[in-house]
């Protein structure tokens, strides 16, 4: 398993500690990077609360091998940071970045979501409705999401990557029945001069568009982005578009989705589905150079509310086939949406819940081991090569290689034997294999 180099890790600690100090650079020490690797987002329920011999457990499965983690400023486990103008309540983000660091991760802030009388709301007043939470700033309030932005930047220095904003909420345009593109690229233009004044240093991304998507003839919005998984919105694309060319500037582009459909309903061939990933990856990098992230990718409905129904290593499987075909189209971060609840059973779920108490609480699971193996085989900048599979079994397999490992995944659901670069390996049932060079 690949390891980041240990000299990388001190260059960031020495980054980190001379900017929360105030001090300059060190010569030789590099800039933080646009490309971060394979993390996850916190949601409502992490590995902040909960019994303490299962905080305990999860805090070292994080520490075994650190990643990257984002978290929003409000909503997904954060309360609201400013109640009201210029009295600031951070004790839970406090809390959630505390875990980030504690557990040697790279934090990711996404700026969303905005205190109720940025809305029109009642300062001092908290509406946690979903309505009320994908509401956006008004206009008139731009500047002060700007400023609570900065407050939030100078709060943790050794944070410096923002996403901004998530998924457009709120700048639906129910009259043009379009994104309202204008709006959004000037809170996003505002948020991104306010960081940078507080640090230079400072990466800032958008749009964080969904790239929501249709099967083919259900809708008037399709677009030439399409596939056998079915057709991006047209208006996604144009929003996009706009973005794009009117932002005044982007360390990274963000994007997510899911390779279903906007109905919720998956292709017949869910492992050809995630060829979605790739399309859409290869369309933003035709219009843009810099660092392509997906801040969601979803493969099956229901799973980012933990009330996913496949079986375990179906999911698993078509998890990995869907990080391949992200891999493959050119992105170089993703962050996998953690849909811890206080149940014992969380489809998809990186560890069982912290609120256990039966000695279970806290245990890593399958999917936080693909996630930490993918992350350390193929970090940003590997070089990836192609793979011989013996004739007749291409269609049967995903396959993922560079000069030192090869990831296959069964896309059957019965036994397999196929042949990699001459070496032939038998497979069960949707298998994810781990190859390592000769």
């Amino acid at each position: 398993m690949r390891r980041r180099p240990f000299s990388a890790l001190l260059a960031v600690a020495a980054v980190t500690l001379a900017l929360a100090c105030g001090a300059a650079r060190p010569e030789g020490v590099r800039p933080p990077q646009s490309s971060l690797g394979w993390g996850f987002t916190h949601t409502e329920y992490s590995a902040d609360v909960g019994d303490r011999a299962a905080l305990r457990t999860a805090r070292q499965a994080l520490s075994a091998q650190p990643l990257p983690q984002n978290q929003h400023i409000m909503g997904w486990g954060a309360g609201n940071p400013e109640p009201s103008p210029g009295r600031y309540e951070f004790a839970s983000l406090d809390r959630r970045i505390d875990l980030i660091r504690r557990t040697g991760g790279t934090p990711v802030i996404t700026l969303c979501c905005a205190p109720d009388w940025m809305k029109g709301g009642t300062p001092g007043h908290t509406d946690w409705s979903r309505r009320s939470l994908e509401t956006a700033p008004r206009p008139e309030h731009y500047d002060d999401f700007a400023a609570l932005a900065a407050t939030v930047a100078e709060r943790y220095p050794d944070v410096r990557h923002f996403i901004v904003w998530n998924e457009f909420k709120g700048f639906f345009d129910e009259t043009k029945k379009r994104w309202n593109y204008e709006g959004y690229t000037d809170l996003y233009n505002r948020v991104r001069q306010a960081l940078k004044e507080v640090n230079k240093d400072n990466l800032v991304g958008g749009p964080y568009l969904n790239m929501d998507s249709f099967a083919l003839g259900r809708t008037t919005h399709e677009s030439a982005l399409k596939g056998p998984w079915g057709s991006v919105d047209q208006r996604v694309l144009d929003a996009f578009d706009y973005w794009n060319e009117h932002k005044t500037g982007a360390d990274f582009v963000v994007v997510d989705g899911s390779s279903y459909t906007h109905d919720d309903e998956t292709p017949p061939d869910r492992f050809r589905a995630v060829d979605k990933f790739t399309a859409v990856d290869r369309w933003v990098r035709e219009r843009t150079s810099v660092p392509l992230w997906w801040a969601e990718y979803y493969v099956e409905p229901g799973a980012d509310t933990g009330r996913a129904r496949w079986g375990g290593q179906l999911r698993l499987a078509v998890q990995a086939s869907g990080m391949i075909a992200m891999a493959r189209g050119g992105a170089t971060t993703g962050f996998y949406w953690n849909p811890q609840n206080r149940a014992g059973r969380c489809a998809g779920c990186l560890w069982r819940s912290t609120e256990l108490t039966d000695g279970t609480g806290g245990q890593a699971r399958p999917m936080l081991d693909l996630l930490r193996r993918f992350d350390a085989e193929f970090p940003p900048g590997t070089v990836y090569r192609a793979v011989d599979v013996a004739s007749g079994a291409a269609r049967d397999v995903r396959v993922l290689a560079d000069d030192e490992a090869v990831l296959v995944v069964n896309t059957r659901d019965r036994p397999l034997r196929v042949t990699i670069d001459d070496r032939t390996v038998d497979m069960d049932a949707h298998q994810v294999l781990w190859l390592r060079k000769g």
